[in-house]
């Protein structure tokens, strides 16, 4: 009887054991973890990109070099620009030619044959006026009649309408051009070299230049390929401007605001952890970033992205790299 007992109880107890080892593992299974922030390491790009198309001549970097600002990159070949440059600088020549010959006014050869031609039209006009007077007299007398009369006296009023406009274009000559016409010639030498200066800052252009100190993160086009305007030749990353960017729902925010601090572990470094500083929170786009909580009567979330900046720059740390908020 005795030894029943004794089992009964070993079995009981052996029960029990069972049951709150069960209980326990269910618990340690049910048991909310903590939640794990998780972002990446961003910094600031700069997509160099070209003013005018052409051919890729030279590329003078490749990814993952290091330049500093003002370093040329590129050079890209355009013979449109240098035909424009040639075009620009005839037109600056006939512009100049124009300006010279409005200045200088007619040449003495101009100058002379304009006078011989106002001479031979008085001239005529004194014969014509010779001839009027005779005829004027026998009409007087009414000894020609009236139809000849109006012909010597029309041919003696075109012969002094000829000497008049021989003499404008004498004093045209002497004068020389207007000060309106030296203007207009003055304000197409202008013109040109406007068109030159435009076509040289395109000429400039040809050479793509580090924007600023940093790496070259892409090469997007390979050597003699065409490229259009504004098509982007290579990007280069500033790691001196590096933070880092979580997605954040916003029931795990916990009064997070700009200005606290963070410490910020990076696994690709072994784990290091560094401070950091939020300086950035905004709502992402609604159309990515609304999740529903699922529970009755609960709302629907909304992504909050923040941003923190380190306190103190760490070797080795790149952008694309995990980071992850230590509690």
């Amino acid at each position: 009887m005795a030894k029943k007992n004794y089992n009964l109880i070993i079995g009981i107890s052996a029960l029990v054991v069972i049951v709150l080892l069960i209980a326990f593992v269910g618990y340690l299974v049910s048991k909310p973890r903590p939640h794990v922030i998780q972002g990446e390491t961003e910094a600031t790009e700069y997509r160099v990109s070209c003013m005018v198309p052409g051919h890729v001549t030279e590329l003078y970097y490749r990814e993952g070099q290091e330049v500093r600002k003002g370093d040329t990159l590129a050079f890209i070949d355009s013979p449109q620009v240098r035909a424009k440059l040639a075009q620009a600088k005839a037109a600056r020549a006939a512009a100049l030619a124009q300006s010279s010959k409005a200045r200088n006014g007619a040449q003495q050869e101009q100058i002379a044959g304009a006078y011989e031609l106002w001479q031979q039209a008085l001239v005529q006009e004194d014969i014509m006026k010779k001839s009027f007077d005779r005829v004027q007299k026998l009409y007087d007398q009414k000894v020609v009649a009236a139809q000849k009369y109006d012909e010597t006296k029309a041919k003696y009023d075109a012969a002094v309408a000829q000497a008049r406009a021989a003499k404008s274009q004498y004093d045209m000559a002497v004068k020389g051009a207007r000060a309106e016409d030296k203007a207009a010639a003055e304000a197409l030498v202008h013109q040109a070299e406007g068109a030159i200066q435009e076509v040289n800052s395109y000429l400039e252009e040809l050479y793509l230049v580090s924007p600023a100190d940093g790496v070259i993160s892409d090469v997007y086009p390979r050597q003699g390929e065409l490229v259009g305007q504004g098509s982007p030749v290579m990007t280069v990353t500033d790691l001196s401007d590096i933070w880092f960017t979580f997605n954040i729902r916003e029931d795990q925010l916990h009064g997070m605001n700009v200005g606290d601090a963070l410490k910020v572990s990076i696994p690709a470094l072994d784990g290091a952890e560094l401070d950091a500083t939020v300086n950035y929170i905004a709502v992402r786009e609604s159309y990515a970033t609304w999740k529903a909580t699922k529970e009755t009567d609960m709302y629907d979330a909304r992504t909050f992205e923040v941003r923190a900046v380190p306190a103190e720059s760490i070797t080795g740390l790149r952008p694309g790299m995990t980071a992850i908020v230590v509690k």
